[in-house]
């Protein structure tokens, strides 16, 4: 077991699937480090995907997930898996079996979760980058909560074979790092990429997002609304919903659930598995959503609807999440009221499949807050290039 892990005081990695590869030694990563959630398959280790009765019930994976193999295949060496929130079906990051990464940039608060050990892995300089998954916000709420870079990608545009699934028809391969230049480095590898990236056209508002954050982060925010100004010019604010968005996140949890019970029924009624008291009941949910509650989401309309909104080339800034990081070991109702204002702000990109970055602008109380810029489908190379030509100026005012 390497140093890093071996002294890992920030519980953010694994020593139940410990494992260790060496990068390719030529490379446009070679020289980076990196860890990965422990959803995605390396040969011969187990993939814990969060819970004991999973990893008890599994063999060790038959080959390295492909998204794996490719940044070993440019240089990257891996030195280590994260903790991930059990079934990747939390926004915390508090698991019940294997405890809470620490948030160095907001202590005693959560990271964030699913992607949880990955997102404090980076935060704290433990590597260079780390690789996590979003479905309904496991990296983009981290990467706010900690204070770093992170991107969802395109839906389907990095693969997804060898990974743990919850609802694969939202499911992406995200990732975090705290430089501008590794982060857009490791997306062109992933996304496999290296054309120039088109330039953003337009800046647009979403206020119906920002008007579920918190008024003091809403208004944190603003210098790094004026930071994205500079560069694109004035924003137009718009509506991102024709309807609230509460009806929108109703559109995309009902058909996650009714996808993570498909996924899982098998192995959940045969096994009979220990959940923690967060998950344990949205399993529970899950088994039981109706049919009628997925075929009302309006998917395809809200994916047109989205088309539209970002044609040219436009961009749609909104909040990563509604504040800072909750406190750790927060009461289930302030857990549940977070989630509750974060879910319509974040379903945005899971139902359009689109690509959303959250960057690391503003501060409140002490505590990092991020600003996401979501993009038109494929235009994952435009966020990249974006965030770095952002970080490059000067520093957004904090509060």
């Amino acid at each position: 077991m390497n140093e890093i892990v071996a002294n890992d005081t920030l519980g953010a990695f694994c020593r139940h699937t410990h494992v260790e590869m060496q990068g390719a030694p030529r490379g446009p990563l070679a020289g980076l480090t990196f860890a990965v959630k422990d959803i995605y398959d390396v040969a011969g280790v187990k993939t814990g995907f969060g819970n004991p009765d999973w990893l008890r019930t599994h063999e060790p994976a038959a080959r390295t997930a492909p998204a794996v193999q490719m940044l070993l295949d440019a240089g990257a060496r891996l030195i280590g898996k994260t903790h991930t929130e059990e079934m990747a079906w939390s926004l915390t990051g508090e698991n019940a079996h294997y405890g809470t990464p620490i948030n160095v940039n907001a202590p005693g608060r959560i990271p964030g979760g699913s992607s949880s050990g990955s997102a404090a892995a980076v935060a704290a300089g433990l590597v260079d980058f780390a690789v996590g998954s979003d479905t309904g916000g496991s990296v983009r709420l981290p990467a706010s909560y900690c204070g770093i870079l992170g991107l969802r990608p395109t839906h389907g545009r990095i693969s997804l074979e060898g990974v743990c699934p919850l609802a694969p028809s939202f499911d992406t391969c995200g990732w975090f790092a705290r430089e501008p230049g590794v982060f857009e480095r490791v997306g062109r590898v992933l996304l496999r990429d290296a054309a120039p990236a088109r330039a953003p056209s337009r800046l647009l508002v979403a206020q119906d997002a920002f008007a579920f954050a918190d008024e003091t982060a809403a208004a944190a925010l603003n210098p790094a609304l004026d930071k994205v100004a500079a560069l694109i010019g004035a924003p137009q604010y718009v509506a991102a919903g024709d309807e609230p968005l509460t009806a929108w996140g109703d559109y995309f949890r009902f058909p996650q659930g009714a996808e993570a019970w498909e996924c899982h029924r098998e192995w959940v009624t045969r096994v009979k598995p220990t959940f923690g008291p967060a998950v344990g009941p949205r399993v529970a949910w899950a088994a039981k959503v109706a049919p009628h509650d997925v075929a009302r989401a309006r998917r395809e309309e809200i994916a047109q609807r989205m088309d539209a909104l970002l044609r040219d080339d436009a961009v749609l800034a909104l909040p990563s999440a509604p504040g800072i990081a909750p406190l750790r070991n927060s009461p289930p109702d302030v857990v549940d009221g977070v989630r509750s204002r974060a879910l319509p702000m974040l379903c945005i990109a899971g139902l359009a499949r689109l690509p959303q970055v959250s960057l690391p602008l503003a501060t409140l109380d002490g505590c990092p807050l991020g600003l996401s810029l979501i993009a038109a489908r494929g235009n994952d190379t435009l966020l990249l290039a974006l965030a770095r030509a952002i970080s490059s100026q000067p520093s957004a005012a904090s509060r």
